[in-house]
Parts: structure tokens; sequence; C-alpha cells
């Protein structure tokens, strides 16, 4: 017998006849070699055959673990280490990467709760340690009277020299198996939903065919299809990357709007007029004019400085750098007003310039709030004091 996919081959020398047993849609045929004919092989139920799930699908599933399409080890079956409960889990193995893996059999039909049952079994698995996995299949060997070390096998199966470097069970990335006849609808829909969140889950169908006297088995993966398993885990985990962007996001927008409420709450109690009419915004930014179009006065809040510009920003690139030269031929006079050195941006390359002054800070972190709003009301106040003089002389400049 040889595997070729999901194809099984026999011969049957004696009569020197060749019989080839694929599946595809469901069906298996017979290739008849003299005769070059096929013929469908009648599809039956586990139930018809007097097959057991306990008895039978589990056995072959535990002596075959490969039939799941990987590696993997059994450490138990029918586990029921579970504290105050009397639930019993089909079987457990570890994959290659030293994952739990949850494997859980149906016949005929998988039922409406298999992927309940599935969950249960996975948050129970999810707090056992390294040494309770080792203990677990030390249990397995000894009850199936089998000779070996647990820790020895289990670094054999990982590749790894010593059970010091092996690292088993590791996070929340306990996966889930499930074998059945039929999968319900309810239970595919899950399913798919439950791997778009990126629950480690696969679903294997399990189909008897008969032909005469003769009895064979397929197990085919039907969610996620094999094909498309890779594709669906780089779309998994391009949406996660999304949704944790957008849940990122949605926090520092709240935190900026919270900032920014706290300022504009401290420049009015400093009686400070030139944000009255602005209000909290999610942004990093917050400016107000200065009477003067395209001329404004900006707070920034970044991740680890707060800033205030004086931001020259007109429609023409030309009068925004004739501004800005002319503001810095008086630079330091300005500086001696503000009462500190400026950063001073030409940015020649870009429309605007500004005129600044940072502080660096975890802006972000609420427990420097108290420093940060304190910060950004005093030197918004000085910049103000500072270039409101300049405004009207910038206004004659622009105006020719």
């Amino acid at each position: 017998m040889t595997e070729l996919g999901h194809v099984t081959c026999y011969v049957d020398t004696p009569a020197a006849l060749a019989m080839v047993v694929g599946s595809s849609g469901g069906y298996m045929y017979r290739i008849d070699s003299s005769s070059n004919r096929i013929t469908k092989l009648r599809q039956v139920r586990f139930s018809e055959l007097g097959f057991r799930e306990r008895n039978h699908l589990q056995e072959w599933i535990a002596n075959q673990p490969d039939v799941l399409g990987e590696d993997l080890l059994i450490i138990q079956k029918e586990f029921d280490g579970f504290d105050e409960t009397r639930e019993r889990l089909d079987l457990l193995a570890l994959d290659k990467n030293g994952n739990l893996v949850v494997i859980e059999n149906k016949l005929d039909d998988s039922g409406r709760d298999v992927v309940w049952q599935c969950l249960k079994y996975a948050s129970y698995c999810s707090t056992l340690s390294k040494a309770q996995v080792a203990e677990i299949y030390q249990r397995y060997l000894d009850r199936q009277g089998l000779d070996g070390d647990a820790r020895r096998l289990i670094c054999e199966f990982l590749g790894e020299d010593e059970f010091e470097d092996v690292v088993l069970n590791p996070g929340n990335d306990q996966r889930l198996i499930m074998v059945a006849g039929q999968f319900r609808k309810e239970v595919t829909s899950t399913v798919l939903w439950l791997l778009k969140h990126n629950v480690f889950l696969k679903c294997f169908k399990a189909t008897p065919f008969q032909d005469g006297e003769s009895l064979f088995l397929t197990i085919e993966q039907v969610i996620p299809l094999p094909e498309a398993e890779q594709l669906m885990i780089g779309i998994s985990e391009k949406e996660n990357e999304e949704r944790v962007t957008e849940r990122v996001q949605a926090v520092r927008h709240q935190i900026r709007k919270e900032f920014w409420q706290m300022v504009l709450s401290r420049l009015e109690e400093a009686g400070a007029t030139l944000y009255s009419n602005v209000g909290p915004s999610r942004d990093s930014w917050l400016y107000a004019g200065s009477g003067l179009s395209g001329v404004l006065y900006t707070m920034i809040i970044n991740h680890d400085e707060l800033r205030v510009e004086f931001s020259l920003s007109r429609a023409q690139r030309d009068e925004n750098k004739m501004m800005f030269d002319a503001l810095c031929s008086e630079r330091h006079e300005i500086e001696r007003s503000f009462g500190a050195e400026l950063d001073w941006r030409r940015l020649d390359e870009k429309k605007a310039s500004i005129i600044g002054y940072a502080k660096s800070i975890q802006a972000h972190n609420k427990e420097n709030w108290p420093e940060a709003v304190a910060w950004m009301v005093e030197h918004m106040g000085r910049l103000q004091r500072t270039f409101a003089p300049q405004v009207p002389k910038l206004r004659v400049l622009v105006r020719g």
C-alpha cells in the first residue's frame, strides 16, 4: 500500500489486478486495469459497519496520527486530568512546535456542540506546564505498556538535545482538530469565524467506503482547505494586524482628546483667549489663528515629545520663506523675548516654514500629564507673547 496525496493504491499480485482507490468530490473509484474501467465504490456510514468512535476511529488516529497531515506525537487518550470535571478529551498530542493539539473525534455526525467541547478542552489545557505535559505523556506510555522515557521521547520528537531547552504549550497557542463524517452548518460557520480570530483549528472529514468485503477510509482536511491554508493564515495575520492598528489608533485618539481637553481647560483658567474657539481633537495637533491667514500657533503632542510652533503655512511658498527670513533676521531679539533658543526650520523642500520649541517627555503616559499640561500652557503663552508683535509686520510684508 502506498500513499499518493489523498489516493491509496493497492496491488493484488496473485490476480494480476491493479486497483487504485482515490477520493474525488466525496467519491472513491476502483480502477480495473485489465478492462480499463472505473467503478464507484459505495460510501457507507460508520454506524452501518458497526464501528465506534472510541474503539475504532480514535484508535486509528492514535496509531497513525499522520493521517491528519502532519507529524504529531500522541501523548494521551481519553485525557481526564481536569480539576473538578468528569470530561475527557479524545486525544491529546504535541505538534513540532511544542503546541498542545486537542483532537476531538465524532463518527457520522459532528453534532452541535463539538466546537464548544474543543474550546473547553483547550482552555483546560492552556494551564498545563512543561512538567505536567511530560508527566501526562509518561502515564500514557506506562498505561499502554510502552517502554520509554517521556522527556527523552519529547526531545527526540522536537529535535532538542536537552529537556531544559524544550518549550511546551507556549502562551495560548493550543490547537484544535476535529474529525467527523459530516460537519453541521452551525459547526462550520463557527469554525470559520474562529479561524478569522486566530484560533488554530482544523476540520477533517472521515469517510468509509465498501467494496465487497474490503473497507476503505479517507480522511480529508476540509477546513481550511489545504491549498488555501497558507493564504488564510496570511489573510488572518493581515486582518489581525489591521485590528490591532485600529485598536491602538482608537486608544491614541481617546488619549489625545482627553489631553487636549485638559490643556484647553487650563488655558481658560489662565485667562488665555487664543484657543477659546477651539475644541479638543483626536489629532496630534491643535492650532489657533494669529489674525493673519495661514500663520498659526500650533500645539503638538507626540509619543515622546511636546511641541509649540509658530507655523508659516500660507498658500504661496515664497511668502512663507520671505516671512521666515524676515523673522530670522531678528532671531536674537525673538529668542530673548521667548527666553530660550528656538528651533528654526526653513524647510526649503516644503511649502511651510516653522519656528518651534520642544520638550522630551512620554506624553501619552497619563502620569506625566500634570507636568505636560503645565508645560504646554506656559510655553504656548510665551510663544504667543513673543510672536504677536511680529504679526503686523508680517502682514505688511506679504501684502507688499
